[in-house]
């Protein structure tokens, strides 16, 4: 029924693959499962390079595991020695380690705990981007691989940090 409501009026959601649906509505489960699970049901910026900060200094980053995601948004975000336009539409905030996230984008910072903490800045930035409007937009067209690796990063999150059974 919601989806059906959806397609009547939310611009461009008919013509969205349902393959593209299913993985913006996955991100929206995993993302509120994420916010209950790690993040004490309290997601923000600084709280989230808090808990970066936490499983770095308990050994359980395991930065190497997102290495493919981290690579894939490398790839949107960086090309041919620029950024791309797809950067700036990601909407770093002040609070949002916009300066370090470039940094890592670019592969001038390769710290595990950067790459894990610029990550979950692009995965905070799809969230807020897709909660608050901006996504649609422009119709949540292209979206596909970015929700994908996003929701990989998250599942992953949860089955090492998240009470996930």
């Amino acid at each position: 029924m919601s989806e059906q409501w959806l397609s009547e009026r939310a611009p461009g959601f008919k013509d969205l693959p349902s393959q593209d649906r299913s993985a913006i509505f996955d991100f929206a489960s995993l993302w509120s499962l994420f916010e209950a699970q790690v993040m004490n049901n309290f997601a923000r910026a600084d709280r989230i390079r808090e808990k970066v900060d936490e499983w770095t200094a308990a050994g359980t980053l395991g930065a190497d595991l997102y290495d493919g995601e981290l690579a894939y948004f490398r790839n949107r975000y960086f090309a041919d020695g620029a950024l791309t336009y797809h950067f700036h539409y990601l909407g770093l905030r002040p609070a949002d380690h916009p300066d370090l996230v470039r940094a890592v984008i670019e592969g001038v910072n390769t710290d595990p705990r950067d790459r894990i903490l610029a990550l979950l800045m692009i995965v905070w930035r799809l969230r807020n981007n897709l909660f608050h409007g901006a996504k649609l937009a422009y119709e949540l067209r292209g979206q596909l691989d970015n929700f994908t690796h996003a929701n990989n990063v998250l599942m992953r999150l949860l089955e090492r940090h998240g009470q996930v059974v």
